[in-house]
């Protein structure tokens, strides 16, 4: 069975464009690791850094992890609020980009010391939104340069991108598998990988478990991150809510690669418990796992060998339903 666990920020204050004051009050980071620490089985975290609190110190923080048993298994540096709104590595100001440059090599100093596995790119403000805003291959050459200074200052440390197809950015540079792919390619470092996150590829109406397969077989899968949505928007919804066939589909990916790693939560319950959101999804993936085990694997290869859908479906829809 996986071990889980998730980005902080589940357990932190929601806010969108019309609740601005917030769905609940501000939360600290430290608050956040406890909050985490009363679900269940959760056993990482991925932390935002800065932290949520300008007084918190390293310190702080290793002393909340210590207390909940909870390790950090991953540092996401905070490159896309309102300093970097016109961009972090492709900001047209090159004052800005070595600002987001200088947080995130601060990031690997962090890493450090909470002994984080990885480091974590996500540029949400990377990209444009207007036709002849900027030139395509302008923003690509700075996403990538960016990128590639701080990945090769720390070549013992993993790195890893969360592409996304847009939000803040109404089209953000990093927003696809393949085009993440591409770029990791062309930047050439070895220890730079692919967050894949479920409810991304979903809303950039991708197949998580074929993209999956993609990004394994490229050697760049560093870690998953699950979730659900309306494929219209990064819903950020709970395990499974939405698709639980396509869900159930990635858990069979999973075990056909091999992941022997934690899954994350990356999940934003603006209007329900945090806690009891985060620990549903636990149950939710510890379900389908279970009904992953009662299928019969042989005959759903062989129907998949064939590309019979009727037969695969009725194998799947047997153990979900009672049907078949």
């Amino acid at each position: 069975m996986y071990e889980f666990g998730s980005g902080i920020w589940l357990f932190g204050q929601f806010v969108d464009r019309y609740a601005s004051d917030g769905y609940g009050p501000a939360v600290t980071s430290v608050g956040a690791i406890e909050k985490a620490g009363q679900v269940p089985g959760l056993k990482w975290l991925d932390i935002n850094y800065p932290f949520n609190s300008p007084t918190e110190t390293v310190a702080d923080v290793r002393a909340a992890l210590d207390r909940t048993g909870i390790r950090a298994i991953a540092i996401t540096p905070h490159v896309y609020m309102r300093q970097y709104a016109k961009g972090s590595f492709t900001n047209p100001d090159p004052k800005v980009r070595q600002a987001a440059i200088d947080l995130c090599k601060k990031g690997i100093e962090i890493a450090g010391e909470l002994n984080a596995t990885y480091l974590k790119f996500w540029p949400g403000q990377d990209g444009h939104d207007y036709p002849f805003q900027a030139d395509y291959g302008r923003l690509w050459d700075l996403q990538l340069d960016g990128i590639r200074q701080v990945v090769e200052s720390a070549p013992e440390l993993q790195f890893a991108i969360e592409y996304k197809l847009k939000e803040p950015r109404n089209h953000m540079t990093l927003s696809t598998a393949a085009r993440t792919l591409l770029g990791i390619e062309e930047i050439g470092a070895p220890n730079l990988g692919i967050v894949l996150d479920m409810g991304h590829s979903l809303f950039a109406k991708e197949t998580p478990a074929d993209v999956l397969q993609l990004v394994h077989r490229r050697g760049r899968l560093v870690s998953v991150e699950v979730n659900d949505n309306l494929r219209e928007w990064d819903d950020d919804m709970v395990v499974g809510s939405v698709h639980p066939v396509e869900t159930l589909e990635f858990l069979w990916a999973l075990r056909k690669i091999g992941w022997q790693k934690p899954i994350l939560l990356d999940q934003f319950p603006f209007r329900e418990d945090p806690v009891g959101a985060a620990t549903l999804s636990i149950k939710a993936i510890e379900g389908m796992e279970r009904l992953l085990d009662r299928i019969d694997k042989a005959a759903l290869d062989d129907a998949m060998e064939r590309q019979d859908a009727l037969a695969a479906q009725a194998i799947v829809l047997k153990e979900m339903v009672g049907a078949g």
